[in-house]
């Protein structure tokens, strides 16, 4: 009887709750049909990263997450390459130090000489704030975030159909999304135990060069 009451009144004051059409949810619902929004999850946005959040905001988050999944792709390339023992030719310095005696992963950190470092983090910086600039921020003629064409080279994007261009989007965005969890799962497992690559040990192909 007690429960029978106390459900009674849930029911009762239910009828005074707010509305669930909130201007956030409203907000939400604009970004329902954008790239990347797809089965099996839909639209998913866990952290409220975009509550409340008009166009451009939206723009801004869509870069930045196309900017980390291409850097990203770029790193777990590089590292299955120079893993493969495929590496630049020639020396790093005057000093004699090769680039394939180069260790892989965090290793390479303390291998590589203090002014290559430098070197590599002036070069990414300059090309952060002064070439690889789009719509996003900016860049003209950029038409979606990420496009980097800006009149230049269009590796026959301008040739493809508006259906095969959306398509060939969505598949660059998922797979920067599975190579950023793929880098940080090589970087994790490269500190645990050395061996980033699980299948190498379940292939009986232990060690890591």
């Amino acid at each position: 009887m007690k429960i029978a009451t106390i459900l009674a009144l849930l029911a009762s004051a239910s009828a005074f709750q707010a509305p669930l059409t909130s201007k956030a949810k409203t907000s939400l619902k604009a970004f329902e049909n954008e790239i990347g929004s797809q089965p099996p999850l839909g639209f998913w946005d866990p952290l409220g990263l975009l509550d409340d959040a008009d166009q451009e905001r939206f723009d801004r988050l869509r870069y930045v997450e196309i900017k980390h999944g291409r850097i990203a792709m770029l790193a777990v390339a590089g590292d299955i390459t120079t893993r493969m023992g495929t590496h630049l030719s020639g020396d790093i310095d005057y000093h004699g130090t090769s680039f394939a005696s180069i260790p892989n992963g965090f290793g390479a950190f303390n291998a590589i000489p203090q002014a290559g470092l430098f070197q590599l983090i002036a070069f990414i910086g300059f090309l952060e704030l002064f070439v690889m600039k789009d719509s996003a921020n900016g860049a003209e003629p950029g038409e979606f975030p990420g496009d980097f064409r800006n009149g230049a080279l269009d590796f026959g994007w301008d040739d493809l159909s508006p259906e095969d261009q959306e398509r060939k989007r969505g598949i660059e965005l998922n797979n920067g999304r599975a190579a950023q969890m793929g880098i940080l799962a090589i970087m994790v497992h490269d500190q645990l135990n050395g061996e980033p690559y699980v299948i190498n040990g379940l292939l009986g192909m232990s060690g890591n060069p």
